[in-house]
C-alpha cells in the first residue's frame, strides 16, 4: 500500500506514515489487528494517538465487527489445505495442513518432527493440482536441523509425474530422468525457502516479525509464502527460562510469540507449522508419559495438535491429539530417504 493512503487515516502525517512503514504497519489491516501498546513501543507514537490510528484503520479496513456464519463458511472457502502427499494421514487431517491455522508437530527425538517441516517445505510448492499450494517457505531454524540436502533427497523422492508438473510450471528443459534438469529444479525449490537460523529467545521473537514483512513483500508476487515452519518453537524458551520461578516470564513471551505467527496466518493466508519438544510425566502410572510442554499457552494457541510417536524401523504413527473441527485419530506413515511415505 502507498504511504499517501496511509496519511488518509486521521492523525497520520508523512512522518508518522514513514514510522508506520518502516515498523512493518503497511496496510489497514495490519494496523487493525495491533494493539495501541504494541504501535506505541514499535512506532514510537504516543499510545492515544495510536489508538486513534488503530480504530480508524478498523473501520476502513472493515475489521472488528460481527458476521453471519454463512459469511464465516463464505471466507473459510480461501483457506488451503496443503497435503502430506499420505492419503491415510490427509484423511486424518482432513485434506491437510490448514492455511491461517497453526499446525504443532511434538513428539520424542528422532520421531521425525524436522522431517516433517522439510517435507512441508517441498509440498507447499508444488501445484494446487498436486496437493500445494503454490508458494514459498519462510524456516526458522532454532535448533540447526534444517539441511538443503534434505530438501534435495526430498524433491527427488517426489513421484515421477508430479516432477514433470513442476518442471514444466518452472520452465525447467528436461525429464525426471535427466541428472542435470533435476538439479535445476532442486535448485528452484531451494530457491523459494527463506531460512533465518534463531539464536535465543528474542531473536526468535525478531524473526516472526520480519517473517510477517517477507511475507507481504512476496504477497503479490509468483511466489507468496504459504507456509511458515519453526523448528522447534520452545527449544530456546526452555532453555533460556529455568525453574518455576521464571515460568510465568517464559509463557508470557512465548504467548506474544505465538500470537505474531498467528496473526502472520491470517494476514496473509499462511500455515503455521512449529515443532515442539516433549517431556516426560513422572507422575503417570498408566499410558504415554510423554507430554508437549509449552503448558496451556501453546495448547489453546495451537489449533490442530499432532503427536509424532516411533514405531518399527522407519514406521511412525501419526497421533491428532486436539482439532476443532475433526475427531482424534491415528495414521501411519515412513520416514525414509525420499521423504515421508505411506505405509
Amino acid at each position: 500500500m502507498p504511504e499517501d493512503e496511509l496519511e488518509d487515516l486521521p492523525g497520520v502525517g508523512p512522518a508518522t506514515a514513514d514510522k508506520l512503514v518502516d515498523n512493518g504497519f503497511e496496510s489497514y489491516q495490519s494496523i487493525a489487528v495491533a494493539s495501541p501498546g504494541e504501535m506505541s513501543n514499535t512506532a514510537d507514537i504516543g499510545e492515544s494517538s495510536a489508538s486513534d490510528i488503530i480504530n480508524a484503520a478498523r473501520e476502513a479496513a472493515d475489521v472488528g465487527g460481527f458476521e453471519t456464519g454463512a459469511t464465516v463458511l463464505e471466507r473459510r472457502q480461501e483457506i488451503g489445505k496443503l497435503s502430506w502427499q499420505i492419503d491415510e494421514v490427509d484423511d486424518l487431517l482432513g485434506g491437510g495442513i490448514e492455511t491461517q491455522s497453526i499446525t504443532e508437530v511434538y513428539g520424542e527425538f528422532g520421531s521425525g518432527k524436522s522431517q516433517v517441516t522439510h517435507q512441508m517445505a517441498v509440498n507447499v510448492q508444488l501445484s494446487k493440482e498436486n496437493g500445494g499450494l503454490e508458494g514459498g517457505c519462510i524456516f526458522v531454524d532454532s535448533e540447526d536441523t534444517f539441511r538443503p540436502e534434505r530438501i534435495d533427497d526430498m524433491v527427488r523422492g517426489l513421484d515421477d509425474e508430479i516432477l514433470a508438473d513442476e518442471m514444466e510450471r518452472r520452465e525447467i528443459e528436461g525429464t525426471p530422468s535427466d541428472e542435470e534438469a533435476l538439479e535445476d529444479l532442486v535448485d528452484a525449490f531451494l530457491d523459494q525457502i527463506h531460512v533465518a537460523k534463531a539464536f535465543n529467545s528474542n531473536h526468535q521473537i525478531l524473526l516472526a516479525e520480519k517473517a510477517k514483512e517477507l511475507a507481504g513483500e512476496h504477497e503479490e508476487t509468483e511466489w507468496p509464502i504459504r507456509i511458515v515452519c519453526v523448528d522447534s518453537l520452545t527449544a530456546h524458551f526452555r532453555a533460556e527460562y529455568v525453574g518455576r520461578g521464571e515460568l510465568a516470564e517464559r509463557q508470557q513471551k512465548l504467548n506474544k510469540h505465538l500470537h505474531d505467527l498467528m496473526r502472520l496466518g491470517d494476514l496473509y493466508n499462511t500455515a503455521i507449522l512449529v515443532t515442539n519438544q516433549v517431556a516426560s510425566n513422572p507422575d503417570s502410572y498408566f499410558g504415554d508419559p510423554t507430554q508437549a510442554i509449552g503448558g496451556n499457552i501453546l495448547g489453546h494457541a495451537s489449533t490442530f495438535r499432532i503427536y509424532l510417536r516411533k514405531s518399527k524401523g522407519d514406521k511412525r504413527i501419526v497421533r491428532l491429539v486436539d482439532a476443532p473441527n475433526l475427531a482424534d485419530g491415528e495414521a501411519v506413515m515412513r520416514v525414509q530417504n525420499e521423504g515421508l511415505k505411506p505405509e
